[in-house]
Formats: structure tokens, C-alpha cells, sequence
């Protein structure tokens, strides 16, 4: 069920893509709420859509939370620190 004032803005087929996607959220500073199952994460399971869960963000941030979402990055856009180097 989705809260009032929440909306879905990704649906990940397992919790770890979820989580990959909350995390590039929430690094942009955008609130994330995720709705899933309950007895797919306790299972494992993922078939027939057990494992999917929605990604919801305040209504005011999701054209924010899409135009992220849809950022890709290449290796070379990254800033990498190497703890060897310093």
C-alpha cells in the first residue's frame, strides 16, 4: 500500500537492485520508502513477482528522483580515491 503523498518511482525486481537504487537516492538527498513483501526476503524468493519491490519517494521529488535514476555513469565520470597513493 502506498502512503499518501508517496509515489512509486522504481520497481526492482529483488531487495539488492532496491537497494542499489535507494542508495543512489538518498546520496542526492532524496527521502526513499521501499514496499515489498515481507515473505520474499525471508525466502528468497523472486518468482511470479514476489521479489518486487516499489521504490517510493515524496510526490515533490520524483521528476528529481527519476532524472537520477536514469543518470548513468562511466567508470571515467567517477572520482576514485586509491588509499595506496596517499
Amino acid at each position: 500500500m502506498k502512503p499518501e503523498g508517496w509515489e512509486v518511482v522504481f520497481v526492482a525486481p529483488g531487495l539488492a537492485y532496491a537497494n542499489i537504487a535507494a542508495g543512489r537516492l538518498e546520496a542526492e538527498g532524496i527521502p526513499v520508502r521501499m514496499d515489498y513483501e515481507s515473505v520474499a526476503v525471508l525466502y528468497g524468493l523472486t518468482l511470479d513477482g514476489l521479489g518486487r519491490v516499489n521504490l517510493l519517494v515524496p510526490a515533490g521529488e520524483l521528476e528529481h528522483a527519476r532524472r537520477v535514476l536514469d543518470e548513468t555513469y562511466r567508470e571515467d565520470d567517477l572520482e576514485w580515491e586509491n588509499p595506496s597513493e596517499k
